[in-house]
């Protein structure tokens, strides 16, 4: 058997396996890189069925990134796996919260989840940020909540967390949301590298 061994060969032939996959479900170039990479990083081409991307969603993270927001996330691999170099070029950084002792504490007293107190501590810094959710469904309720009883209002939410309680409920309350793009996967599915690869793909269209 021949190996390829050339990354920028295997992300080419990867790419060229997938395009099927997702040419006539996505029609706009920018946000079929999306799901390309988001199918990518999954390794699985049945994603191509449940990605939704809001028709603002790319443009409006691109105008984030190029005035140089933050990106808030919800827990430590996905902060870990976004290009922060690339993003600090732009003059963002990203960040997270789920392991300050404030946070905890706050947790602990509430009766919640850290990631859910992690986006309440946060709070007002979301407004025309990016947030990237790729693991707690209670970050993304919380979130939500946050959009729609104090009108903080983030320029995208990635929101794909993964999981069996409360994880394809908060996606259908993104999608049912009226003011904030998103980008996000129907279901059970998810999890943090398709947050990370949602966001990194959308980078890397930067100019």
């Amino acid at each position: 058997m021949e190996i390829t061994k050339n990354p920028m060969e295997i992300e080419k032939k990867s790419m060229e396996i997938i395009r099927p996959y997702v040419k006539d479900v996505f029609t706009d170039e920018a946000e079929l890189k999306v799901a390309s990479r988001i199918i990518h990083a999954a390794g699985d081409t049945d994603y191509a069925k449940v990605i939704r991307i809001h028709k603002a969603a790319v443009k409006s993270a691109k105008n984030a990134i190029f005035l140089g927001k933050n990106v808030y996330t919800d827990v430590e691999m996905v902060r870990t796996g976004i290009n922060k170099k690339k993003l600090a070029a732009y003059g963002g950084e990203v960040l997270c919260k789920i392991a300050d002792e404030e946070v905890a504490k706050e947790a602990k007293e509430c009766e919640i989840t850290r990631s859910m107190a992690a986006m309440r501590n946060f709070k007002g810094e979301l407004a025309g940020a990016i947030v990237a959710i790729g693991n707690a469904p209670t970050a993304l309720f919380e979130m939500l909540r946050l959009v729609e009883e104090e009108n903080i209002l983030p320029a995208v939410i990635i929101g794909v967390p993964v999981g069996f309680v409360g994880a394809a409920e908060s996606k259908a309350l993104l999608m049912k949301n009226k003011k904030v793009p998103y980008i996000t996967v129907e279901g059970t599915k998810g999890g943090s590298s398709i947050a990370v690869a949602a966001f990194n793909a959308i980078l890397y269209q930067m100019n």
